[in-house]
């Protein structure tokens, strides 16, 4: 992109970024009978935490952007117990 906008400086964006593409890797190896929901889950939550840190970044007061940040947390979690019955089902 010809800008480089607030939440590009981030290493946590950085981060995210590649924890999405991780996510989308790890979720081609859930069978297929699982693409519109295990796997569609995983990878919408994966891009939630990244769009959330993103916009969180542009927002003006620290209580806004916290509230983003929470929320890719909860998108965190979210995938976290997706993980676990991923893996308690053998995928």
């Amino acid at each position: 992109m010809f800008l480089t906008l607030n939440h590009q400086k981030l290493d946590l964006y950085n981060f995210s970024r590649r924890f999405v593409a991780e996510c989308y890797q790890l979720t081609k190896h859930i069978p297929a009978e699982e693409k519109f929901g295990m796997i569609s889950q995983i990878r919408r939550a994966a891009l939630s935490v990244h769009l959330n840190i993103a916009e969180g970044a542009s927002r003006k007061s620290e209580l806004e952007r916290k509230r983003y940040y929470e929320i890719a947390r909860g998108s965190i979690i979210e995938i976290d117990a997706a993980l676990d019955i991923a893996n308690d089902l053998q995928y």
